[in-house]
Order: C-alpha cells, then sequence, then structure tokens
C-alpha cells in the first residue's frame, strides 16, 4: 500500500555513515528530508548529493535534518563520498543509509516487496529507488517526490517547497503558484472575510471570493 501524505513515516533502525540510527528519534522535533539512491557511485546522485551538502546549512537554519540513502554498505558511502568532495567541491555531513536488505526502500514503497538484495542489484535495476520524502516533527509525510533514473533532483525547489509547507503550517496560508519565500500568500477559502480581517488588520486583497492575497505573515 502505497504511502500518502500526512501518513505516519515508516520507522525504522538502520547503519548510517554516522553510525545505528533510530529514525524517529533521529529526527526528533525537527523536520527530516530522506532521499534515496540506487547505489553508490552512480552520476546524478554524485551530483545531487554534493548539491544537497552545499544547501545543509539553508535546510538546518529551517530546522530540518537531511539523510541520504543507498542500497550498499556503509563501507562503500566512504569511498563515493570522496569523490562526492572530489568532484562536487563539498564534503557530505550528513549521514547515508546504508540499506542493504532494502528493508526502508520496501517500507517507503521505494522497490517492490520482492526485490533482491543489494548484492544482486545494478544501478540499473534500483531505478526506482530515486524518492524524496519531507517529513514533519509530527513524524508526518508532509511531501513525497519520485524522479527517473535520468534527471536530477533539484533541491532549490525542495528547500522552496520546505519554506511552503513551513509557513503554510505555521500560519494557516497556502502558497500560490511558484512562490518564494517573502512573496504574498494565499487566505485559504476555509477562512472567512471577517475572520481574515482579524486575522490580517493590515488588509487583504480580493481578486475573487475564493482567491485572497495577503503578506506573507512574519
Amino acid at each position: 500500500m502505497s504511502l500518502r501524505i500526512n501518513d505516519i513515516a515508516p520507522d525504522f533502525s538502520a547503519q548510517t555513515t554516522q553510525g545505528p540510527i533510530n529514525f524517529h528519534e533521529w529526527i526528533g522535533d525537527s523536520y527530516a528530508i530522506i532521499f534515496s539512491h540506487p547505489k553508490d557511485f552512480t552520476p546524478v546522485c554524485t551530483t545531487e548529493l554534493g548539491y544537497a551538502a552545499k544547501l545543509e546549512p539553508d535546510f538546518a537554519v529551517r530546522n530540518t535534518k537531511l539523510i541520504g540513502l543507498s542500497i550498499d554498505p556503509v563501507d562503500n558511502h566512504a569511498a563515493w563520498a570522496a569523490d562526492i568532495e572530489e568532484t562536487q567541491g563539498t564534503a557530505v555531513g550528513f549521514p547515508m543509509i546504508g540499506d542493504t536488505d532494502l528493508n526502508v526502500a520496501k517500507l517507503y514503497n521505494m522497490l517492490p516487496a520482492d526485490e533482491e538484495a543489494s548484492d544482486a542489484r545494478t544501478a540499473a535495476t534500483n531505478a526506482t529507488v530515486r524518492s524524496v520524502f519531507i517529513i514533519g516533527p509530527d513524524k508526518k509525510i508532509k511531501l513525497t517526490m519520485t524522479y527517473p533514473m535520468t534527471a536530477g533532483r533539484n533541491f532549490d525547489e525542495i528547500l522552496r517547497v520546505l519554506d511552503a509547507i513551513q509557513v503554510g503550517a505555521k500560519h494557516g496560508v497556502a502558497t500560490p503558484v511558484n512562490w518564494k519565500n517573502g512573496e504574498d500568500v494565499i487566505i485559504p477559502p476555509t477562512v472567512t472575510n471577517e475572520a481574515a480581517e482579524a486575522l490580517y488588520p493590515d488588509g487583504f486583497t480580493t481578486i475573487k471570493p475564493y482567491l485572497r492575497y495577503v503578506k506573507q505573515p512574519s
């Protein structure tokens, strides 16, 4: 059964490059982003991990932890991390899960349940392990994305949508198309005009009765 937004993210214990973790305990009171890779030493994922590492401080100021996953053993990840730092210019500072038994990949529906273990697989046969999950402090899934093998993930977009999720959760608003942090937001239709006037005494703009913009709350 596939995971949906607002489902509790499956908990698990796993070995990582920073030691064993229990996932829910590791998340703690933070947001978390778990993103998966088919195998170590794959070219697209090498660029992704390097860019995610560059953005890690931006995620940290948003109270968000990053964790990667590959089906190869943790010992392999260290050599891959050296390649990532050499080719992408940034060291990976967040943990990487060694999911050799595919336990996490199966829990999160990244692979069919009957798939083989890591030593019997190649990058090509792991094509579906290209997923991203944003998980909140309440341990509920806030967003899912799955990418094809040939398309690199856009971590600027992941950062942008994290902002949208956090602004929406904190202020009870929605964000319009292509919204960026600091731009006007949308008052949900569930909020009456009377309630909106009380919430936003400086006013708001009504385009249609169901489409009302207001400055992003601080």
